[in-house]
């Protein structure tokens, strides 16, 4: 659980940093600074870290998160660029651009970083605190914005502690932020698709492609933080709400109950929000028969699984 902790200020000396990094690959939570604003870094590897920031965040739905890493030779390992993504790449990392790629193939990455779907947004942040981090910790951090779901985002430590303290680790203080806004975010479906201004011009990434950028359309699907709309769901339909399966369904359960997965045995909502993709990932590639899932109490995590499971369960 992320919750009545000790929450430590670290100082930015290799100290402090080399107690982050300890922290992150234990599968803590730990607030670090970039030039945009403040991060909540969990290890992008961990189901139950992505899903403790969800908790600490209170964040309502399980949104696609940013994967921060160091450099572009560590991009390679977990994303897939084609050339127009290289050439915002090398022209503007390190600095406040995300750009949404197709994960690769044995990333070791959560189903939670992309909420399920088949991309990635990556970071390469320019701030020295997160680089030493990242360098320190040497694997992928997921890191949103250090604050409470609907909270102003934080530029200051402080602003960091007012509102997590007690819900995290510890708390890099590397000083204010220089560029105070969200990082730009760009897609490419097929061609470079602006998904959310931020601190990169539009005007700045049309001059290095040598074109205009698309724009994305409001009604299009969820592709990278920020956006609202349905997410992964499986191939097979969806009942909620079933105490039990009927012939021919299968059980996602929750809690003390016989299922063929179950989301977790003990009715913890944080180990069910780190199993969720997962397991309906697998019961996709196990087979097509119609799923059931157990009742999921509506709250804390609770309300982002169920809306989750809505989702999966719409008519389409």
């Amino acid at each position: 659980m992320t919750t009545a902790l000790e929450t430590r200020r670290l100082d930015p000396e290799a100290d402090g940093i080399a107690i982050a990094a300890d922290l992150l690959r234990r599968g803590m939570l730990v607030s670090f600074p970039t030039e945009t604003v403040y991060g909540l870094g969990g290890d992008a590897g961990n189901d139950l870290a992505v899903a403790g920031i969800y908790e600490a965040k209170g964040r309502p739905r399980f949104n696609p998160l940013i994967a921060h890493v160091p450099d572009l030779e560590a991009v390679e390992r977990i994303a897939v660029l084609d050339d127009e993504a290289r050439v915002l790449a090398e022209a503007f990392w390190p600095g406040p651009l995300t750009l949404v790629l197709p994960v690769r193939d044995g990333a070791e990455l959560s189903h939670l970083v992309s909420a399920g779907l088949p991309t990635v947004a990556v970071r390469v942040p320019a701030h020295p605190v997160a680089q030493a981090l990242l360098r320190a910790v040497d694997r992928p951090i997921v890191a949103p914005s250090a604050n409470p779901s609907g909270r102003i985002s934080p530029t200051t430590a402080d602003h960091v502690l007012t509102g997590l303290a007690g819900r995290i680790a510890a708390g890099l203080d590397g000083g204010p932020c220089g560029v105070g806004g969200e990082s730009t975010i760009v897609g490419f479906g097929p061609r470079p698709t602006l998904l959310r201004p931020g601190g990169l011009s539009t005007e700045e990434l049309e001059t290095a492609l040598g074109a205009p950028l698309a724009i994305r359309d409001e009604g299009a699907g969820i592709t990278a933080p920020g956006q609202l709309a349905s997410h992964y769901a499986p191939d097979a339909p969806v009942r909620l709400d079933a105490e039990t399966a009927r012939p021919g369904e299968r059980l996602l359960g929750f809690g003390h109950v016989a299922a063929d997965w179950n989301l977790s045995p003990k009715g913890d909502l944080v180990e069910a929000a780190a199993n969720l993709f997962r397991m309906m990932h697998e019961m996709d590639r196990a087979g097509d028969a119609p799923i059931a899932v157990s009742p999921i109490p509506d709250t804390g995590l609770g309300r982002a699984i169920n809306d989750r499971l809505r989702r999966a369960a719409a008519p389409r």
